[in-house]
Order: C-alpha cells, then sequence, then structure tokens
C-alpha cells in the first residue's frame, strides 16, 4: 500500500423539499446510532456532501475506510489526509479505489464487518444497475447489525430509491468570514436538506463546521431554515406605480 500521507494509504484496486422548522436538538447525523446515510451532492464538482460526511464522522481514532470508483474520483477529487484534521478527524483513513461501483458495494458490505473500523463511507457515481433497492437494503442491515455507521455519497443520482434510513442532500454555500484576510474564504457553510428519513423529521438547516470546539458533539452546527421559503419573482407590470 502506498502513502499519499502520514494520514492515509491507498488501495488500487424530486426536487421536492419539505422546509420546515424543527428543533436542531438530537440532530447532528453523528449523533445519532449506526446506520445507512445517503448524501447527494446538488451539482457535480461540488464538495459539500464530503465536507458533511467529514464533518459527522465519529470521533475515534479507529481508520475509516473510504472507498470510491472511479466515475466518483474523476468528478468528487481524492481525499488529501493532510487536511482531515480540520475537520476534527483524528484518525486514518484507508482509502480504497476501484473501477465499479459493484466493488464499492461489495468492500462497503465487508467493511461493515469490520469491528477496527470506525465508518465505512463509499462512493458512487450515477445511478448504476448495481446499485438497486436491495443492495442499498443489504447496506441498511449490514450497518445496523455490525454497528458500524456507513455513509454512500451518490454523485450525478437525484435521488433514486434507496433504503438509507437518512436521505441528505448537500449544497455549498458562501462560506463563513475569514478574520485574517476578508478576501479568502473562510469556514465551510453548507445547505444539508434532510428530504427522508426514519424516525425524525425531515428538513433544511444551514451546516456550519466548528473545529475547535471542545466536544466532538458540538463540531457541527445546523441551524433551521426559513419556513416560508424564496418568494416567487413578479413578471406583471407594476401598474400601481405609475397610477395606471
Amino acid at each position: 500500500m502506498t502513502p499519499d500521507s502520514q494520514f492515509a494509504q491507498v488501495i488500487s484496486l424530486s426536487n421536492k423539499r419539505l422546509v420546515k422548522d424543527v428543533p436542531t436538538q438530537n440532530m447532528a447525523p453523528h449523533m445519532g446510532s449506526a446506520i445507512l446515510r445517503d448524501a447527494l451532492p446538488d451539482a457535480p464538482f461540488d464538495a459539500a456532501a464530503t465536507g458533511f460526511v467529514l464533518a459527522c464522522l465519529p470521533d475515534s481514532k479507529d481508520p475509516v475506510m473510504w472507498i470510491q470508483d472511479r466515475m466518483s474520483r474523476r468528478e468528487n477529487g481524492r481525499l488529501y489526509g493532510a487536511a482531515l484534521r480540520r475537520f476534527g478527524f483524528n484518525g486514518n483513513i484507508l482509502r480504497v479505489e476501484v473501477s465499479h461501483p459493484r466493488d464499492v458495494l461489495w468492500a462497503m458490505e465487508e467493511g461493515a464487518s469490520c469491528a477496527g473500523l470506525s465508518a465505512v463511507v463509499g462512493e458512487i457515481h450515477g445511478a448504476p444497475e448495481v446499485l438497486s433497492f436491495t443492495a442499498t437494503k443489504r447496506l441498511a442491515l449490514r450497518a445496523e447489525n455490525s454497528g458500524v455507521p456507513l455513509w454512500l455519497i451518490r454523485s450525478g443520482d437525484h435521488g433514486a430509491l434507496s433504503a438509507a434510513r437518512e436521505r441528505w442532500r448537500l449544497r455549498s454555500r458562501p462560506s463563513g468570514a475569514n478574520r485574517f484576510n476578508a478576501q479568502a474564504p473562510g469556514a465551510p457553510v453548507w445547505e444539508a436538506d434532510l428530504f427522508r428519513a426514519r424516525g425524525r423529521a425531515p428538513g433544511v438547516w444551514t451546516a456550519t463546521y466548528d473545529a475547535g470546539a471542545q466536544r466532538s458533539a458540538d463540531r457541527l452546527g445546523l441551524v433551521p431554515g426559513p419556513g416560508d421559503g424564496a418568494m416567487a419573482a413578479d413578471h406583471h407590470p407594476a401598474s400601481h406605480a405609475t397610477g395606471g
């Protein structure tokens, strides 16, 4: 295995949204039990899903297995191990690179059976035939039986059927202010849309990450979005303004 840094190793192998104000207490994904969760990037080349998943990983020194298929690597790139400390991740990343989505699913199932892993993350591009409801059901049951959390990042998938217990759609927002340089990007900000879930209410949050928080449970901040949504554009002439 070839290390790409001291933190990682490589193995070469409906836009319908429910906007609702809900309490943020106990809503952070990493506070829940070991289940399968989907993370869907809202647009190509948007790193929001990757950053959100990293922010939700368990606070553990046990390694995380991270598997990517070929198309996911081309669109999302590879993890940069040295930057993981900014997300409070203190363990190691065991990165597995495969060519076909079916190999991602196989590696995720095998990883979920390993008690020495703190989590398993898989990346699959699009909605290939092998990524069926039955396949995701197998992953969901394996996660719940083994106690190892599973995340599936589904780039280019607009919400095909899935047995995941939580399904998140992520999009990047303008970053926070940089205290050293007003022209430079600051802390990441995401819009986190939980559009389907079992055992909790769906909703939309503005998600921020504070690497300096003393407790790992406080690092991911979720602020509910407004319940009214955006105002519709008015394309009619403003006749009342001219007295007409």
